[in-house]
């Protein structure tokens, strides 16, 4: 048993110290940007090059996981995103282009060891017991470190120079690529094709949009984190902005990971909230969402904001987690989990690219931080619309 845990243990470091430096990477270029005199919406453009690979690659990643060894997949994640950190200390930094394509390889590697780091469970695990609290673990792990990545990470990139916490980040990926070496190769499915895969994909997308629950909870899980990116980086720029405080403070990244602790606490609680008989009804908890969205701009008061934001995180989690669990559910036995989760990571990014897209296109026409932040609750309140009249197909 204790060797078995051996490789799962290696696997949660590994997951932990690459979504660590995920998230730090965000800060280091926002403060490049600050440095070189590009406005806070610009971070929005450049976050559309993180994107844009889950959407492109989508089809293909899957197949690639499956047909190698997936602890090599992760290596070569790590090794991608190791790259796009590399790139900065060469680039011309005053490129907003050069920016995007450094942030782009990033998401290149992220959306290579998505599924590697999820498919590779089965293969660590003996029995369905195990593998649910793998999976469980790995979750856990991977919310811990958004958290640590956004606080911690936050304030390690706004205390030191873009070039010290550039080298911390490239650190941390190369640490979890050698964990990856404590985890087993084991052999893949080297039958695979990828153009048959890919056309699977498209065959298997429109099977899931065409059930109620499954479309249903797609859009709503969709439209949840486009919300979150959108807010993030809003957030990040409205913060010294309407409270005063100086955008290099280990305050900034602390108040904005409140966010991310009231999603843990919706999470936790959803489900003796929501009822999965009537998962639908966590549409309560995203009209919640919007409605502290559209008030939490207006305040000066640092502890209200603070307050609020919790709040946003906390309807964030009750909403979605109901959404995420039937569609997991079902689409387990519709196409398959791993095939679920790239379909969805296709849906999510695709929507958190064109919510980024709106953002900075309000903020360069010249409407206020706070104007952009209340113009992307008013897109969040469209899709909660929709899915209030989509609501009548399910039967439950």
């Amino acid at each position: 048993m204790n060797i078995r845990l051996k490789p799962l243990q290696a696997l949660y470091f590994t997951q932990f110290l690459s979504a660590f430096a995920d998230n730090m990477i965000l800060f280091v270029i926002a403060n490049l940007l600050r440095e070189n005199g590009f406005s806070p919406a610009m971070l929005a453009l450049v976050s559309i090059s993180f994107f844009l690979p889950y959407i492109f690659l989508a089809p293909l990643v899957g197949p690639f996981a499956d047909k190698h060894a997936k602890s090599i997949v992760l290596v070569i994640g790590n090794l991608i995103k190791a790259l796009g950190v590399v790139l900065l200390f060469f680039i011309d930094q005053s490129s907003i282009v050069m920016l995007m394509l450094c942030y782009f390889t990033v998401g290149v590697g992220a959306v290579v060891y998505s599924p590697a780091k999820y498919g590779i469970l089965p293969e660590l695990t003996r029995n369905e017991d195990e593998l649910f609290h793998a999976n469980a673990r790995i979750e856990a792990y991977t919310i811990f470190a958004i958290l640590t990545g956004i606080g911690g990470g936050g304030a390690i990139a706004n205390m030191t120079a873009p070039l010290i916490s550039s080298g911390i980040c490239l650190l941390i990926y190369l640490l979890s690529l050698g964990m990856t070496f404590f985890i087993p190769r084991m052999r893949g499915d080297a039958s695979i094709r990828y153009g048959a895969e890919a056309r699977r994909f498209f065959i298997d997308f429109q099977h899931l949009m065409n059930r109620p629950e499954t479309s249903f909870a797609l859009i709503g899980t969709g439209a949840f984190w486009m919300s979150s990116a959108v807010l993030r980086v809003a957030v990040l720029a409205w913060i010294p902005l309407a409270l005063g405080i100086n955008p290099e403070s280990f305050s900034v990244s602390l108040i904005l990971a409140t966010t991310s602790i009231g999603i843990i606490a919706g999470a936790f609680l959803a489900p003796k909230l929501i009822p999965l008989s009537h998962f639908t009804r966590s549409l309560t908890y995203g009209f919640g969402m919007f409605l502290i969205i559209v008030l939490f701009p207006w305040t000066d008061n640092i502890f209200v904001a603070i307050c609020l934001l919790l709040l946003v995180g906390f309807m964030g989690g009750v909403f979605i987690i109901p959404m995420n669990t039937v569609l997991q559910d079902e689409g387990k036995r519709m196409v398959g989990s791993g095939k679920t989760i790239a379909i969805q990571n296709f849906i999510e990014n695709l929507l958190m690219a064109v919510g980024s897209g709106i953002y900075y296109l309000i903020t360069y026409i010249g409407i206020s931080i706070s104007g952009a932040i209340v113009g992307q609750g008013l897109l969040l309140l469209g899709f909660l619309l929709y899915l209030v009249k989509y609501r009548r197909r399910i039967v439950r």
